[in-house]
C-alpha cells in the first residue's frame, strides 16, 4: 500500500473529547485512534472506521471466527431491525432502557438489535424438531446498537459498535455446562492472540436474570469502568458486584485480593430457558415428549476490544499494535530521493509479496516527520532505506517499541517477516 494513496490524516491532537466532562480523562484509546487516522468520530457514540482502523477491525474478527469455527459455531448474519412484537414477547420492549425504538410505515414500531435473543430464538423453532437437531451452535458478526445515556472513552462505550455473538442450543442443562467451559476455552485464546492475554482475567460475575454466575472477560487498565478483585495466589477474578473480600478466594482459600480497573471486553451466559419459553422453543425427547430447549449466549464487542488492545498497547509516542492485528506488518521508510533508494524499496515492495507492507513513498514529508508518524501509526517493524544503509547492502530494521536498531541484509528480510 502507497502510503501517499491512503485514505486517513494524522492530527497532533484528537479533535473531538470523546465525552470526557465533569473532571474525567480522556481515554488513551480514543487519542491515539484519532490522532492516528483509525477512526473518525461522527457523533458522541458514533464512529467512523477508516481504511486503517477497518483493517484492524478484520483483523479482530477473523481471530475471533477461526475460535468460534473449532467450537462448532456456523456462521450467519441476523437483521438488526427487529419487530416490536419479538421484543414485548420477553417483556424487555418495556424493561430494557438502552433499547432504541423506531416508528416506520403504517406506524409499525421496530427496534435497533443491541443483541439477538429475540430473533435467534424464533429463528431456532423453525429448524429444532427433536433431539436429532441438538445441540447446535450459530453465531454472527454484526453492528449493534444500544441507547447509552452517555456514550464515552471512545470506542470503549459507544451507540454503535461491532460485536460476536455465539448462541448455542441444547437437550439438557449438562450439555449445556459442557459446552461452556469450551468457550471459556477459546475465549482465553482469543485475548491472548490479540495481544491481551496477560491483562485479561476471566471473571465471576453475576447471571443477572439467567443464573446465579456469569463470567466476564476483563482487560486491566485504567480506562475501565469496572472494579475487579483478582487473588493475590492464584489469579482468581471476581467482579467487584459480587465480591465480599473478607471471604476465601473460592479457588485457593486465601482472603488477600488486589482491586484494579478493567474494561469488559467478552462475557458468556448460561440462559437456560429465558429466552426459549417465551418463544416456546421445545424440541420432542426419544419418547415424543416435549421438553424445553437450554440456550448459552457468548459475546465479544470488537470494536471495544480494538479499543482495550491500544490502552494497553502504546507508548508516549503512539500506539504499539501486536503483530495478530496490526494493519500492516512492516513500513517502509525511504529517506532520501535518489534513484537508488527509490529502486531498492520498490524492490523491497515486490520481495515482500505476501507480507503486508505500507510503503511511504511521500515526497513532502522530512525523515524525522515519517518517524513520528510511523510511531504514532505503529506497526510491528520500521524499515528505513538510505544511500548509508544500502552502502553495506542493508536496511535498518526497528521493532515497534523498541529502542533497538538492526542492520538487515535485504535478502533476509522476507525470512524475519514471515512470522504470520
Amino acid at each position: 500500500m502507497l502510503q501517499s494513496k491512503l485514505f486517513y490524516k494524522t492530527q497532533k491532537t484528537a479533535r473531538h473529547d470523546a465525552g470526557a466532562s465533569g473532571g474525567e480523562k480522556t481515554a488513551v484509546s480514543h487519542e491515539l485512534l484519532v490522532r492516528a487516522g483509525f477512526v473518525d468520530q461522527l457523533m458522541a457514540g458514533v464512529y467512523t472506521f477508516l481504511p486503517l482502523g477497518f483493517m484492524v477491525l478484520k483483523k479482530i474478527e477473523n481471530i475471533i471466527r477461526k475460535n468460534m469455527l473449532e467450537v462448532g459455531g456456523q456462521e450467519m448474519l441476523m437483521p438488526a431491525l427487529n419487530p416490536k412484537e419479538n421484543w414485548q414477547k420477553t417483556g424487555r420492549w418495556e424493561t430494557l432502557d438502552i433499547l432504541f425504538k423506531l416508528r416506520g410505515a403504517g406506524d409499525r414500531e421496530y427496534a435497533l438489535a443491541p443483541t439477538h435473543e429475540e430473533v435467534v430464538s424464533p429463528l431456532a423453532k423453525k429448524i429444532i424438531l427433536s433431539y436429532k437437531d441438538l445441540p447446535f451452535y450459530i453465531f454472527h458478526i454484526q453492528d449493534k446498537f444500544r441507547n447509552e445515556l452517555r456514550a464515552k472513552s471512545g470506542i470503549l462505550r459507544t451507540r454503535e459498535f461491532v460485536m460476536k455473538d455465539l448462541y448455542s442450543f441444547h437437550a439438557t442443562q449438562e450439555d449445556l455446562d459442557n459446552y461452556y467451559v469450551k468457550v471459556a476455552k477459546v475465549y482465553k485464546n482469543i485475548f491472548k492472540v490479540a495481544g491481551l492475554g496477560k491483562q485479561t482475567f476471566e471473571t465471576l460475575a453475576s447471571g443477572g436474570t439467567f443464573s446465579k454466575y456469569s463470567h466476564e472477560y476483563q482487560t486491566i487498565t485504567d480506562a475501565g469502568e469496572d472494579t475487579i478483585f483478582i487473588c493475590k495466589k492464584c489469579g482468581f477474578s471476581i467482579n467487584e458486584e459480587i465480591a465480599d473480600k473478607k471471604n476465601k478466594c473460592p479457588n485457593c482459600g486465601i482472603t488477600e485480593y488486589e482491586q484494579k480497573k478493567a474494561i469488559e471486553v467478552g462475557n458468556i451466559f448460561k440462559l437456560g430457558t429465558k429466552y426459549s419459553l417465551p418463544f416456546g422453543l421445545k424440541y420432542k425427547d426419544k419418547s415424543g415428549k416435549e421438553m424445553d430447549v437450554y440456550m448459552g449466549c457468548y459475546g465479544i464487542g470488537l470494536s471495544r476490544l480494538m479499543g482495550a488492545i491500544v490502552e494497553i498497547n502504546h507508548d508516549d509516542n503512539g500506539i504499539i499494535w501486536p503483530k495478530e492485528v496490526a494493519p500492516f506488518s512492516v513500513h517502509l521508510i525511504p529517506v532520501e530521493e535518489s534513484v537508488k533508494v527509490k529502486r531498492t524499496a520498490e524492490k523491497i515492495c515486490k520481495d515482500l509479496s505476501g507480507i503486508e507492507v505500507l510503503y511511504d513513498d511521500r515526497k513532502d514529508k522530512t525523515t524525522g516527520e515519517k518517524f513520528a508518524e510511523a510511531d504514532l501509526i505503529g506497526i510491528p517493524y520500521r524499515v528505513v532505506v538510505s544511500e548509508k544503509t544500502l552502502a553495506r547492502g542493508c536496511v535498518e530494521v526497528k521493532e515497534r517499541g523498541k529502542k533497538q536498531l538492526k542492520a538487515v541484509k535485504i535478502k533476509q528480510l522476507p525470512k524475519i517477516f514471515n512470522f504470520q
